[in-house]
């Protein structure tokens, strides 16, 4: 009883959120088209064999597209699909939906669309279709939507040149069974059609010179954790600089992170390499150093060697210590 009751609960609280843009039979028809696409977006990851997954996906997108064809579905939120990644570009011009699916070990595959936002609600849609298993060199290639390069987003970032708006996407990829891929991709539209790629990613700031690519792909060692992100503070991408453990450079598979962080910045239309983000340097006299315990003619200093109460301790640092917790006595036992 309690679970009929709390349907229409949510369907009033849905309603009253979305009642400017969406009808309300449009709003229960979608509500109940996502109750079922939830079903099939996880077995798309969760689904046994192949053909379990294959038959997921299948069932999900068509009834996935049908459920957008209803007017105003650009402003339904999908929430309760968790394995599907839905992003809406920062001037909500559109939103995009990315998901993978596991073929087999060595065989992923991303799927997604476009949908774009329109002034009397109907629905402007378009296919990703992921090629870059056919892709020879997919750092610098310039394809629209039925070239894809698949990736699961997780990050867009809107940037300007003239009057032109480039959205910068943050992707995930798990490859195959020895790698990851981290995917830094450029969508605009030209002619109100998609476009990817383009020389957008320069090194012409680096002391190496390296040609301007279409794409940044970092590919590194499965579960390695290589961290690409976008930094607001910084006003910045920032990445983790990889390097092969087993000094193979040619072998993707063996690189990790070695500490150091790279960047790009958006500049004059492109985004420039920055090959070390976190470049502070201790100043020459100033590197931090033990206080002294002894003098200059070799005598221990005694005051060094005892704290402001008189109890002898170990030798002070530049360092502040922290304050001891006082560890409470158990009582009872």
């Amino acid at each position: 009883m309690k679970k009929l009751l709390l349907f229409p609960l949510f369907s009033i609280a849905a309603f009253s959120i979305f009642a400017q843009r969406i009808s309300r039979n449009d709003l229960l028809n979608l509500q109940a088209k996502e109750d079922s696409l939830k079903k099939y977006s996880l077995k798309l990851i969760q689904g046994i064999t192949s053909e379990d997954r294959f038959r997921a996906d299948s069932m999900f997108t068509k009834m996935f597209v049908r459920a957008l064809m209803t007017k105003n579905s650009f402003y339904y939120p999908f929430d309760s699909l968790v394995t599907i990644s839905k992003l809406h570009s920062p001037d909500s011009s559109f939103r995009i939906f990315t998901w993978q699916m596991v073929i087999n070990d060595n065989i992923v595959r991303q799927h997604g669309a476009i949908q774009m936002k329109t002034t009397d609600g109907s629905l402007k849609l378009y296919p990703l279709i992921d090629k870059s298993d056919i892709t020879v060199n997919q750092a610098d290639t310039f394809a629209n939507n039925r070239g894809w390069i698949g990736a699961v987003y997780y990050r867009i970032i809107q940037k300007a040149s003239g009057n032109q708006q480039y959205y910068t996407l943050l992707g995930y990829d798990e490859n195959n069974i020895r790698s990851n891929r981290k995917i830094i991709e450029v969508l605009n539209f030209s002619n109100d059609e998609p476009t990817f790629g383009g020389r957008h990613f320069s090194f012409e700031e680096d002391s190496v010179f390296k040609p301007a690519v279409s794409r940044y792909i970092m590919e590194y060692k499965k579960n390695a954790g290589a961290r690409l992100t976008y930094d607001d503070d910084l006003d910045m991408i920032v990445f983790e600089h990889l390097e092969s453990e087993s000094n193979e450079p040619a072998k993707k598979w063996t690189y990790i992170p070695d500490g150091d962080y790279e960047g790009f910045k958006w500049k004059n239309g492109k985004w420039i390499h920055i090959n070390k983000v976190f470049n502070f340097i201790t100043p020459e006299g100033k590197e931090p150093v033990p206080n002294p315990v002894k003098d200059a003619d070799g005598k221990t200093i005694e005051d060094q060697l005892k704290g402001y109460d008189g109890e002898e301790k170990a030798p002070a640092t530049n360092t502040p210590k922290k304050p001891k917790t006082p560890v409470k006595k158990k009582t009872g036992q």
